[in-house]
């Protein structure tokens, strides 16, 4: 009998579970209302745990932000994040001085290295509107030899991003969004040079899935050591060799054998995550991801006297302009605006 494609299926959580050289994936959706003058909720945040507000209420969620919604300035080190940013916007602003303004299918990656800090705040830029909110954050593990790479921070724009349409023999369709990796010979823009996915060998794939009602989509295989996990975050069923899953499942498979996904009577959405395992030893504490308990004492030991460099805004929670567009300032002293 030939070896069935599904490993294991596991719900997910929050965080969402991940595997080597992944670290952490979670999902942020928010429904925000109509934003103020400061660019935060339109409305009272009374009853709420302002500064680790991670529960629902009315629809959304302020995280550790006091006034807008976000993580005010924070420090990493010794791992890469991977925003995507599906709906609404996010507000960076680090220690290198870099900044900008990405969402709408924008995506930052960055790399921390050997230490920054930065912000990510959520504005809500419409007054006029709500401001639905949708964001994957996903950290990737550096091997031992990069933890220490200078700290690096890029955009890959939505336009520059990849969307591959696939359809089936019933004339239903797909949409793969090819965030890193490569799809089909659809290859994502090059990620960041210190990464793991920097090397093709390490077949690092992140893939956004949109799937129309009842249509089919067979994904292609990658090497046998590579590990591979999609996650149905949202839709009615999938079937899958025969087993019909409901959402809100991580779905561990063999990235060597086809994986054939029949979708059910709603939209389907999902995330796939895949890459060939670091390896080594992985202590982490908060923000910081090292190989061992020691490199974190130094970490932190690092971090309170130099403070990753400083940090360079007039608060701990920047927002900019609410009429600014999508822009991202780099260290250089560059800018791209869209």
């Amino acid at each position: 009998m030939s070896k069935k494609a599904v490993k294991h299926i596991g719900t997910l959580g929050f965080p969402w579970q991940t595997r080597d050289p992944f670290l952490f994936c979670v999902h942020h959706e928010d429904f925000f209302p109509e934003g103020n003058e400061d660019m935060g909720p339109d409305v009272s945040l009374a009853g709420r745990n302002l500064g680790n507000d991670f529960v629902i209420k009315d629809g959304f969620r302020m995280y550790h932000g006091r006034k807008v919604p976000g993580f005010p300035a924070h420090p990493h080190r010794g791992f890469e994040t991977v925003t995507i940013a599906r709906r609404g916007y996010v507000d960076h602003s680090d220690s290198l001085g870099a900044a900008g303004r990405f969402g709408e299918g924008d995506v930052q990656w960055m790399t921390a290295g050997k230490g920054v800090q930065h912000a990510e705040m959520f504005p809500l830029v419409h007054s006029d509107e709500d401001n639905p909110f949708e964001i994957f954050q996903i950290w990737l593990n550096l091997p031992s030899h990069k933890k220490g790479a200078e700290p690096h921070f890029a955009m890959l724009w939505s336009d520059t991003i990849p969307v591959v349409e696939e359809t089936d023999t019933a004339g239903k369709k797909s949409f793969v969004t090819v965030v890193a990796g490569n799809y089909k010979n659809t290859a994502a823009p090059a990620p960041a040079p210190d990464s793991w996915a920097a090397d093709p060998k390490n077949e690092v794939a992140i893939w956004t899935i949109k799937m129309e009602v009842g249509s089919q989509l067979t994904l292609p295989t990658a090497g046998e050591d590579i590990n591979r996990t999609l996650y149905f975050y949202k839709g009615n069923s999938v079937l899958i060799e025969d087993r019909e899953i409901s959402p809100q499942k991580a779905i561990e498979v063999h990235a060597d054998h086809n994986l054939t996904l029949q979708n059910g009577d709603e939209e389907g959405y999902f995330l796939l995550l895949q890459g060939r395992p670091i390896n080594e030893p992985v202590v982490q504490h908060g923000p910081f991801v090292m190989n061992t308990q020691e490199e974190i004492y130094a970490t932190f030991n690092e971090f309170q006297q130099t403070q990753f460099g400083g940090w360079p805004w007039p608060s701990h929670d920047p927002v900019h302009a609410r009429d600014k567009g999508r822009f991202a300032k780099y260290p250089d002293g560059r800018v791209e605006e869209k």
